[in-house]
């Protein structure tokens, strides 16, 4: 019995640290400021998470849009919700390179969208934009790195920016506020599982 009161003032001690820990830390970060997130990696779920970040906005009553690159072919679980509350949707609407194997029309598709984007990250009334799937565009050059970093860095200053897509450029990562990695451990597909409607797409 003494020495499960030990354990326990001594787990208390523990949590009392702890809070105090984190306490300072919430109180020291007092800045306000829209956030820039990439979701990177070459793991499933990066664009379930920015997806993820967007329905938090909506559930909190903020507008919020999405640029979606590359996979804009398929029927989308996440559109087919969050245009019904109201989340504008742009859609590249080529579907993946290894299928469109046109190089130009895919760099127009991409700019088309992209100018869209630009006015989404210009307008002070979309608290969120998620640009899904971007970092392919800044790798194949089908937006220039530059215009990228300079739209993000001059937009609303209350509004928050998710960027989603494997092999994000460094500069990129090194303006960002938040920075997650998504690693692969193991992926039903290679072991020859069908993609799953309502959890894969």
């Amino acid at each position: 019995m003494v020495d499960q009161i030990n354990k326990d003032e001594r787990y208390k001690s523990r949590q009392e640290k702890v809070k105090a820990d984190v306490d300072a830390r919430v109180e020291a970060a007092q800045e306000e400021k829209g956030l820039f997130l990439i979701i990177t990696g070459n793991g499933k779920g990066k664009s379930t998470s920015g997806f993820g970040t967007i329905a938090r906005a909506v559930g909190h009553g903020f507008k919020c849009g999405v640029g979606q690159f590359i996979k804009g072919t398929w029927d989308c679980g996440e559109r087919n919700l969050l245009e019904q509350h109201g989340v504008h949707f742009e859609v590249m609407a080529t579907g993946f390179t290894w299928e469109t194997q046109n190089k130009e029309s895919d760099k127009a598709a991409a700019q088309k969208t992209w100018a869209e984007c630009k006015s989404m990250l210009a307008d002070d009334s979309y608290d969120v934009v998620l640009l899904d799937e971007m970092t392919y565009m800044v790798t194949y050059g089908y937006v220039e790195l530059e215009e990228v970093v300079e739209t993000i860095n001059n937009r609303p200053s209350m509004q928050s920016v998710i960027i989603t897509g494997r092999a994000a450029h460094r500069t990129l990562i090194e303006m960002a506020d938040t920075v997650s990695e998504v690693k692969s451990v193991k992926h039903a597909f290679e072991s020859g599982v069908k993609a799953r409607k309502g959890v894969d797409w």
